[in-house]
């Protein structure tokens, strides 16, 4: 079945989808999650497949981590299943009610978007957070994900499709495309009569791809170049766990700091201790002149170190003379998706806050918390680092509109 064919067929299984109370769409989502754990030993026996092949075929380690699944991350998976299912109905939400001048009554209630195609990568956790948070949503969904992650996530898929057939709702809810050519990618990014929204989660150059060339309307999720920003008035000790956190706990993701920058009046008490930390924990370091002359770990940066996504463990350092140049840093290099300040000084914690212009900006805490889970989402389906019409971790809200229905008594116009 060709990818246009998925399409169609997803369309098709669109009406009973809306139609579905949320207490079905909820048990459906609880036998998802049981079926994921009952079937960990095929999953694990898929994606060792998949690994297998990914080093054969030359992917870098931090990528295998990302395509990597265990027994804990399954378990994982299947608990932010469950999460989701508990979370509220997004669906039927009186957004607004009012009686109009003519005498209609008027509600403003929230719907599904319809059909969503997820353009991903080889990540196969991606798969189930996807088709819970469509389904949980009301909406049919078109996976393409990366042919790296095929087989993870067809052992996923079918979990899913199992608990759809167990509630007598078309499997054709949720659609995993095989392994389809670039022309039929290309096709699905411009199907309007059938897609509704695209989201693309992965690679910057992914994300790009999408955007330039789908004429379906696409939420642009997150390129991360997330910075870090450490002031004189810092507490050093805080400042070192949560630098290592944010570069070192998975490297391979889009909410991992890609640029530390330190304020001038603390650059010769703190570089060197935290260059020694990552050096132990495997980072390469790149730094502009004056970093450099600070320290001889850290190698010259190339003229677009501080405008690359790694997604390894390498990192960037930069040395600011305070926190307005630490901002204009951020607002030239940075995609607007996670940066944070360290700092004892509440008022620099406010101005940066309030003047960088990103989906999520922290203060003393580490960019890895950019996350549906953390968030208290149950899963996300992307991180937006667009304005309209969702920003961050998108969940369940996220993934509606609204519609008008009106209740009249004959009125005419």
């Amino acid at each position: 079945m060709n990818l246009y064919e998925q399409s169609v067929r997803a369309k098709k299984a669109l009406p009973q989808l809306r139609g579905l109370d949320a207490e079905t769409r909820r048990n459906i989502l609880l036998c998802f999650a049981d079926r994921l754990l009952e079937s960990t030993d095929a999953i694990l026996k898929a994606n060792e497949l998949d690994i297998i092949t990914g080093r054969e075929s030359g992917i870098r380690e931090s990528m295998i981590d990302r395509l990597r699944l265990d027994a804990k991350r399954i378990a994982g998976i299947a608990e932010g299943v469950r999460q989701v299912a508990a979370l509220p109905d997004p669906l039927n939400r009186v957004l607004e009610e009012r009686t109009i001048a003519s005498g209609i009554h008027l509600k403003k209630v929230t719907v599904p978007v319809g059909v969503i195609g997820i353009i991903y990568e080889s990540r196969p956790n991606v798969t189930a957070d996807c088709a819970a948070l469509c389904l949980m949503s009301g909406n049919a969904c078109v996976l393409k994900g990366g042919k790296e992650a095929w087989n993870s996530s067809n052992a996923i898929a079918e979990c899913m499709k199992a608990a759809l057939r167990e509630y007598g709702i078309s499997e054709d809810a949720v659609m995993l495309a095989d392994r389809v050519s670039h022309e039929e990618t290309a096709k699905f990014m411009n199907d309007r009569e059938n897609i509704d929204l695209l989201i693309p989660r992965g690679s910057s150059r992914l994300i790009r791809a999408v955007v330039d060339n789908a004429r379906v309307p696409v939420i642009e999720t997150g390129a991360g170049i997330c910075h870090t920003y450490v002031e004189a008035s810092a507490d050093f000790d805080m400042a070192e766990r949560i630098l290592v956190n944010a570069k070192c706990s998975r490297p391979s993701v889009c909410n991992a700091m890609e640029t530390m920058l330190i304020e001038k009046a603390c650059a010769d008490a703190f570089l060197p201790r935290i260059v020694r930390t990552m050096k132990e924990n495997g980072v390469t370091m790149y730094g502009d002149e004056r970093a450099c002359a600070i320290s001889n770990e850290i190698l010259p940066a190339a003229e677009d170190s501080f405008d690359t996504e790694y997604n390894d463990l390498i990192l960037n350092v930069g040395i600011v003379d305070g926190l307005d140049e630490a901002i204009a840093h951020i607002e030239k290099h940075g995609t607007h998706h996670s940066d944070a300040i360290l700092t004892e000084d509440a008022e620099h914690a406010v101005r940066f806050l309030n003047s960088v212009d990103s989906a999520c900006v922290y203060h003393n805490a580490s960019t890895r918390f950019t996350d549906g889970f953390e968030f208290g989402l149950g899963a996300e389906i992307g991180i937006s680092t667009q304005k309209l019409h969702a920003r961050g971790p998108m969940g369940l809200q996220e993934l509606t509109t609204y519609s008008y229905k009106l209740e009249g008594k004959g009125e005419i116009r």
